[in-house]
């Protein structure tokens, strides 16, 4: 079932609505109260969306839910130490401001050391997956790709890692890992 994101970034408002007022009844029919989401897009749509369409819902993405409990967590065995970069999904952080929980679960791991980026937090660039990019390879996978940019962006910042909180930049860079010979 889909959260109506991607169509109403794509402008298809009416289908938006259409989706939503089916999932908003549906949730509410099973007495959901609370929400876990894995895509920043759609704890941005059910956060800031579904309210004004009857969906009143506590949602969390799932990072925010981690970081909270990271202090209770215990590692059976120390990682190598790595240096580790976060990329900001769009959606978990412009969009909701949530630039912290992400990097308070990295610097929970032993041996992970944060690499910032240049452009980070507000000013990160986007992976290119966003407004239907995702689906529609409008931009396409030139040189220049937003996503291309990014994981060169990554490597000049000295990571091991590119960690991502966000399936769509998830699949826009490790396609940009593999063209760019990041390995």
């Amino acid at each position: 079932v889909s959260d109506g994101n991607d169509v109403k970034a794509m402008g298809e408002t009416l289908l938006f609505e259409d989706l939503a007022k089916k999932n908003i009844t549906a949730l509410n029919a099973s007495g959901v109260k609370k929400i876990i989401t894995l895509s920043p897009h759609t704890f941005n749509t059910l956060k800031n969306d579904y309210p004004a369409m009857g969906g009143q819902y506590q949602v969390y993405h799932y990072s925010q839910v981690l970081a909270f409990a990271m202090g209770k967590l215990m590692f059976m065995a120390d990682l190598p130490p790595l240096r580790v970069t976060f990329h900001d999904p769009c959606y978990l952080g412009r969009h909701n401001t949530d630039y912290e929980s992400p990097r308070m679960i990295l610097r929970s791991l032993p041996g992970m050391k944060i690499a910032e980026m240049d452009r980070n937090r507000k000013n990160a660039l986007c992976c290119g997956g966003g407004g239907g990019n995702f689906f529609t390879d409008l931009l396409s996978g030139g040189d220049d790709s937003p996503a291309r940019v990014r994981v060169r962006e990554a490597a000049m910042a000295g990571a091991d890692v590119l960690a991502v909180a966000c399936p769509q930049c998830a699949v826009m860079l490790e396609d940009a890992v593999k063209t760019e010979g990041l390995n």
